[in-house]
């Protein structure tokens, strides 16, 4: 299994989140790539490669260009109003508040854009993210060239990015963007199957309307966990999208045995859907003790967990999401590749 990765990543190294009212330093930080990486290297898992440029079209299609180039501009858009700090979200477009116009001013463009004030804008953000986003695409590719499985190691991670909003630590939706791609290339029919703890409001919305893309997400219930206004049970897709979309939350304390039972639910539905390839939104923050979460996986219910994915004996691209105790966010991680693995041969 190739993987692929960049240290292009290490530019996103913000300093401050807010969390429980305190600024502290974010779950998401760049080390979560070292204990990766450090892991791959122990097990010998594969080749690890760089991304190459791939030319396509499909970020254009997921994300509005007004948000991308708010991405790329608000650094410097913070820093030339001479805010001492990082960029963070305090007002929002509210449910009172509905306007089409879209502020010039910094502090608005920063909350119209903004979903959740806990991620911060950094230096080197939009260059860590673009770069994500090749890695994600690189991966896309070699599953269009044969590969049968890819791991592209992301950061940051992507599934919590809407059309035209960011938050959760994320900016450029990977997953939704690499699915669009294969799409694009010819694939009929692609299912991006989200196991990260935290559902995955964006890449959702992206595909709510959509029946060539089925979305399924396993995740802590939104009436208790992050983002809290997505992911619940009764959204199944809208218009042409109606039954292409799942979701599967669950209680805080659920174990492996519950939650492989909905583990198995999803995979049903993508062998129902017949499709041509599958995406893993791979978050490993369902693990016990992660330090944001509130599941109860162990290390070794991830090497199943990949045994099951590989079941589905299809083609499968493996984006990296969360996962935030990160002295076992390697083991995790490269468990769940090795069950994939072991499986698939």
């Amino acid at each position: 299994m190739k993987i692929v990765y960049t240290d292009t990543h290490r530019k996103r190294n913000a300093a401050t989140e807010l969390y429980g009212g305190e600024l502290v330093r974010p779950f998401e930080c760049p080390e979560r790539m070292d204990y990766i990486l450090n892991r791959l290297r122990e097990t010998d898992f594969g080749e690890v490669v760089s991304p190459h440029e791939v030319q396509s079209k499909a970020l254009s299609k997921i994300h509005d260009a007004g948000y991308l180039s708010f991405l790329k501009s608000a650094w410097d858009d913070w820093k030339a109003e001479g805010f001492k700090g990082e960029a963070i979200a305090t007002v929002w477009q509210s449910r009172s508040m509905p306007s089409s116009h879209v502020p010039d001013f910094i502090e608005g463009k920063m909350g119209y854009y903004c979903l959740a004030a806990e991620t911060s804008i950094s230096n080197g953000t939009a260059e860590a993210a673009w770069a994500s986003l090749d890695v994600a695409l690189s991966g896309a590719e070699y599953i269009l060239a044969g590969d049968r499985s890819v791991f592209s190691l992301c950061r940051p991670p992507g599934h919590h990015a809407s059309h035209d909003q960011f938050g959760g630590y994320c900016f450029i939706n990977n997953a939704a963007v690499a699915a669009q791609h294969l799409r694009d290339r010819g694939l009929g029919k692609v299912a991006v199957l989200d196991v990260d703890f935290h559902h995955g409001n964006g890449t959702q919305a992206i595909f709510y309307d959509r029946s060539d893309v089925l979305f399924l997400s396993l995740h802590g219930d939104p009436m208790h966990a992050f983002p809290h206004f997505l992911g619940h049970a009764d959204e199944i897709g809208n218009g042409e999208g109606e039954g292409f979309n799942f979701n599967y939350p669950m209680a805080a304390g659920t174990s492996f045995a519950e939650w492989n039972n909905s583990l198995g639910s999803a995979l049903d539905q993508i062998e129902k859907f017949g499709a041509d390839a599958v995406i893993i939104s791979l978050g490993v923050d369902t693990f016990e003790r992660d330090p944001i979460s509130f599941f109860k996986l162990t290390s070794s219910d991830f090497i199943k967990m990949g045994a099951s994915i590989a079941s589905l004996n299809l083609p499968t691209l493996f984006v990296m999401e969360g996962g935030y105790a990160v002295e076992e966010i390697g083991i995790n991680t490269v468990n769940v590749l090795t069950g994939f693995k072991e499986k698939e041969t």
